[in-house]
């Protein structure tokens, strides 16, 4: 499913609400044929020290591979002293490129002691070939993010150069991750990590063309089946909604948090969103989507009802200081040139495979939003996207036939990718090798970066200790 994760919801969030920022324009390296050289971003950021980088040609349609060649980006952090194997991260999305996890690597390092840290740019991101060439291009108006008329036409190009723009697929992306596993990683220990959409593509390389060597998956909030409609991109509100009111819910049971709200928190949220004067005071006067997306972080969540308060008794600072700290939070993933969520792909994506409901009308967006307190803006960016969408191939649906030992990690207040969803996926996967499910109670999305104890305890059991961790752990 198209599942970004915190990084990626900060960077929609504000591109929608407060206008997409531009980054400045600069490649991480230039590497001689596909090897792995020094990157010559690593010495500006701490983040990026003694990284090494490659860029890898790959076939744009793997059906027709005369065909235009594009570039994939991998950068790789060695372990210190000698390496006990790889580690592929698989960024979510689609349209979040490998940046996302360039803050996280004190937590990688613990999960997974002693390992070498690959990191890919899916195609259509990051440094690796863009959707729209000239849009997206580095030294472009917004560096990797679209900007003013870039919007108009990159969305022409995709348009006019149909052929190219549905070679973008998760299909050819899972050729792509299993090409890239095969030059560098053969015959290394490996293991393969994937987030939010990056579990969606993660199993559907295991289902087309899975690596020769893998010795275990770890999957961080795993993405519902992808013919199960309940769940689709045209229905994420309704998730996001039930986690908020699961919110709301937590503070009508608390007498202390109800008595500083003076009423139900349920009634609370209503009446902010009822409240025109009060609903402009929110950024972008849009506060079902703003407090929706409050809910990725369980500190930020936990202030819902103290920011509703001080709106109800017209104190602005509670909600300024949560804004603060929402950017605050995006800022050091939005830092590295390449971190723009890709819009295109997005949308290409999205339209293609995880929209159940092509036919949706902004009307009907806007009707089901009305029953809501908290929403998505992705069902609204579903609509009139249908003409760049690519057939769905023989590969959708499908489950892997075989699979190595497999973790999954996930949170019961996910507003993404459901526990239900995840479970019902898990259903589907084959058993034979071990298929484990690690709940955070109380967990949101990305749990690499929102419970990382949690996940650090439970990765590292999988990987060293080679056995599945106790079920659950609560934040």
């Amino acid at each position: 499913m198209n599942c970004p994760t915190f990084a990626a919801v900060v960077a929609l969030w504000g591109a929608l609400v407060l206008g997409s920022p531009a980054h400045a324009a600069e490649q991480g390296t230039a590497p001689r044929a596909d090897g792995f050289v020094g990157c010559q971003d690593a010495k500006k950021d701490a983040a990026l020290a003694g990284s090494l980088c490659a860029r890898f040609s790959a076939p744009l349609d793997y059906a027709d591979p005369s065909r235009e060649q594009i570039e994939l980006f991998v950068r790789k952090f060695p372990a210190p002293g000698r390496s006990a194997g790889h580690v592929w991260l698989v960024a979510g999305g689609p349209g979040e490129s490998g940046a996302s996890f360039y803050p996280l690597l004190k937590t990688l390092r613990a999960s997974f002691p002693g390992h070498d840290l690959l990191i890919p740019d899916h195609r259509g991101t990051g440094f690796s070939s863009r959707l729209c060439q000239k849009e997206e291009a580095a030294d472009s108006a917004g560096g990797a993010a679209l900007e003013g008329a870039e919007w108009a036409t990159c969305f022409e190009a995709l348009e006019s150069d149909a052929k190219r723009t549905r070679a973008f697929t998760i299909t050819h992306s899972a050729h792509d991750l299993r090409a890239l596993m095969e030059r560098y990683s053969a015959g290394q220990k490996t293991w393969l990590y994937g987030v939010s959409y990056g579990t969606q593509l993660v199993l559907r390389m295991m289902t087309v063309a899975p690596p020769k060597r893998l010795d275990g998956i770890v999957l961080d909030s795993l993405v519902p089946p992808e013919t199960t409609e309940q769940w689709d991109l045209s229905h994420r509100s309704a998730v996001v909604d039930e986690v908020g009111r699961a919110v709301l819910a937590r503070c009508d049971a608390d007498p202390a948090c109800r008595a500083r709200l003076g009423d139900s928190a349920v009634a609370a949220m209503q009446g902010l969103v009822d409240d025109p004067k009060v609903s402009a005071a929110v950024p972008g006067g849009h506060p079902k989507l703003f407090f929706g997306a409050l809910l990725d972080s369980p500190k930020l969540r936990a202030r819902i009802p103290l920011v509703l308060s001080g709106l109800k008794g017209g104190d602005l600072k509670p909600l300024q200081q949560v804004e603060q700290e929402l950017e605050a939070l995006g800022a050091q993933f939005d830092r590295f040139p390449q971190a723009s969520l890709s819009i295109p792909l997005v949308a290409v994506i999205s339209a293609s495979e995880n929209n159940a409901r092509p036919g949706l009308t902004k009307a009907e967006v806007e009707a089901e939003a009305a029953r809501f307190l908290f929403v998505s803006s992705l069902p609204g960016q579903l609509v009139g996207r249908t003409s760049l969408a690519y057939p769905r191939d023989e590969w959708f649906g499908k489950s892997p036939a075989t699979l190595p030992p497999v973790l999954v990690l996930q949170g019961d207040m996910d507003p993404k990718t459901p526990l239900a969803g995840a479970q019902a996926h898990l259903r589907l996967l084959p058993e034979a090798a071990g298929v484990h499910l690690f709940t955070v109670k109380g967990g949101p999305h990305f749990l690499l970066f929102t419970a990382p104890e949690c996940f650090k305890a439970a990765v590292s059991t999988f990987v060293q200790k080679r056995r599945a961790p106790r079920a659950a752990c609560s934040l």
